[in-house]
């Protein structure tokens, strides 16, 4: 097969994948269950076995892993969709590879960095990214720090948008992480969408997570403000029973639906009203789930998933 029909083939493959994704019940939402390895303590070395994990446990999407799918050779990338495919697995969100939090030469190493990854994804057919601001600062102040956020994602959106790629942002709701630093940054929903319009490129949006979500104080009629077209990539989570929002810990939260303290269940239904269609994953930072063997922890993750979105069934 020669270049040409073999770019033709990958993509017509690629552009497919979304659409073997499938719903618990035909109408009663878009999303996809997705299996991210680093948010519940797995480890993979390869797209290969994650997409395999995924499979054996029933999650619906898959992380695509950037830098691996961009140095992977033409042949190896069509394998690689062709397995997709068959295990009826679609796209989850990349995560970005540019650390913008820290000094102008390590943001600027990463940027250089980042066309060929986003490349690779736009190969495979991925069109989601998402990251994490940090809501708090020692040096600058909200304004200062407002400003280098909008100039450096600004810069990462042009390189994505120019390979159709969606960048997500996830603001940091947890009140004990807000006063860590001398100056408190941006921490809820309406904030985020003040940065994004700054931005302006057109491709970002908003990664949702209950956690932050809850700790925010932000509410359901906050959710029903947004479109589906906004929303990048969503995470759930559940909280500890018995502490107060100011003293909980972002690093140690609990798998959805798991003790009830943040309402998983009005979440869920108000993204099935919205009609999102991008993926949901799980991000409880867990000490005992990050303990588990690989299966174990897969397992553990899609039954509580299941449980968040179907109830008991």
């Amino acid at each position: 097969m020669n270049r040409r029909l073999f770019v033709r083939s990958t993509v017509a493959l690629a552009a497919a994948l979304p659409a073997a994704s499938f719903a618990a019940e035909p109408g009663a939402r878009k999303f996809t269950l997705a299996l991210t390895p680093g948010s519940i303590g797995v480890t993979v070395k390869s797209q290969k076995e994650l997409n395999e994990l995924a499979a054996k446990h029933a999650f619906e999407s898959v992380e695509p892993r950037g830098e691996e799918l961009a140095g992977m050779s033409a042949e190896q990338l069509k394998e690689t969709l062709a397995d997709l495919t068959s295990k009826k697995l679609a796209w989850a969100a990349a995560g970005l590879s540019v650390d913008f939090r820290k000094d102008d030469a390590t943001f600027r190493e990463g940027l250089g960095k980042l066309p060929a990854i986003a490349a690779g994804l736009q190969r495979a057919g991925a069109t989601r990214m998402g990251t994490w601001l940090s809501s708090t600062h020692d040096q600058l102040t909200y304004r200062a720090n407002f400003q280098l956020h909008a100039d450096r994602l600004r810069e990462i959106a042009k390189i994505l948008k120019d390979h159709g790629i969606r960048l997500g942002l996830e603001y940091v709701g947890t009140q004990s992480v807000l006063v860590k630093g001398r100056y408190p940054f941006l921490h809820t929903l309406a904030e985020t969408r003040e940065l994004i319009a700054e931005i302006g490129t057109g491709n970002v949006g908003i990664v949702l997570d209950t956690w932050h979500w809850w700790t925010a104080n932000d509410t359901i009629e906050d959710l029903l403000s947004l479109k589906n077209e906004e929303i990048v990539s969503v995470d759930l989570n559940d909280a500890p029973v018995g502490l107060e929002k100011r003293d909980l810990i972002d690093t140690s939260r609990e798998l959805p639906a798991a003790t009830g303290v943040i309402d998983v269940a009005s979440f869920v239904q108000t993204l099935i009203q919205i009609g999102y269609d991008g993926p949901i994953r799980p991000e409880p930072f867990n000490k005992t789930l990050n303990e588990m063997e690989n299966d174990a922890a897969c397992a553990a993750t899609i039954t509580a998933m299941k449980k968040a979105v179907n109830g008991d069934r």
